[in-house]
């Protein structure tokens, strides 16, 4: 049988998940806050977090076309490596796929057995956002660039009663790429713009319940990505674990043709 448009939104929005990973903003009077300087002092702030690796047990729920309604579900494990190694196990309508990514390089098993070998997409890598070590307010900075957020253009806002620093977008503005950083909690929101099957769109993610994981890292527990306003993925995290001492044949794109 050939699949229905419901099954092929499915696939699309699945492997969107695959390669990631509703808050009110209440905007502030703009008060030229430096995103450099908000940068650097987060990322200081995590310099002495012992952090080598992170293991997360996660269920999902993928939402209908219109962004209302739920219309599916499954559960992954994901396992980060750093600085830029992950495995992510996935399960969905009782269909196992397995997506490793070394650097810029990415291997997929999909359910048939299947494997193919890409680039990885940096846009969707989720561990750079949640995982924010052993890099510079340099490398970040020049990160978001690449995704189109400018690091000269910055205000001041309110998500859930907490201050944060916006960062690549004027009081206002709502489409533009930005980051919304919180001084204790690292990105809470990020929105960009990205090539999507059906042409370019507007995603924007949202990171919330944050609880602390080890050194003042604190790790959100729930995840939301949106597309041009619409619902399409919630992730919620049932168990993170640190410095598990991750096997380095975990990342070995051998195993998947085993």
């Amino acid at each position: 049988m050939t699949p229905g448009p419901l099954a092929s939104y499915n696939e699309r929005v699945r492997r969107c998940l695959l390669a990631l990973p509703a808050v009110l903003l209440l905007p502030l009077v703009v008060l030229a806050a430096d995103a450099r300087a908000a940068v650097e002092a987060f990322v200081a702030r995590l310099a002495g977090a012992p952090v080598a690796d992170l293991v997360l047990e996660e269920t999902f729920t993928l939402y209908h076309p219109d962004g209302r309604h739920a219309q599916s579900s499954g559960e992954q494990r994901v396992w980060i490596k750093l600085p830029r190694r992950q495995r992510i196990e996935q399960v969905m309508d009782g269909r196992r796929e397995v997506r490793l990514v070394d650097g810029d390089r990415v291997w997929i098993r999909t359910a048939d057995g299947k494997v193919s070998e890409a680039s990885a997409e940096r846009s969707r890598d989720r561990a750079d956002l949640l995982v924010p070590f052993r890099r510079s307010a340099d490398d970040v900075l020049a990160e978001w660039r690449t995704l189109g957020i400018r690091d000269d253009v910055s205000h001041t806002a309110r998500v859930g009663g907490r201050e944060v620093t916006v960062i690549g977008a004027k009081l206002g503005e709502r489409s533009a790429p930005a980051v919304w950083l919180d001084p204790e909690r690292g990105v809470v929101r990020m929105v960009v713009r990205e090539k999507l099957p059906r042409g370019e769109g507007l995603v924007d993610l949202t990171y919330s319940e944050h609880q602390p994981l080890a050194g003042g890292f604190m790790f959100p527990y729930r995840q939301e990505v949106f597309v041009d306003g619409k619902m399409v993925i919630v992730i919620v995290v049932r168990s993170a674990q640190v410095n598990t001492s991750i096997p380095d044949a975990l990342f070995d794109p051998a195993t998947l043709r085993q």
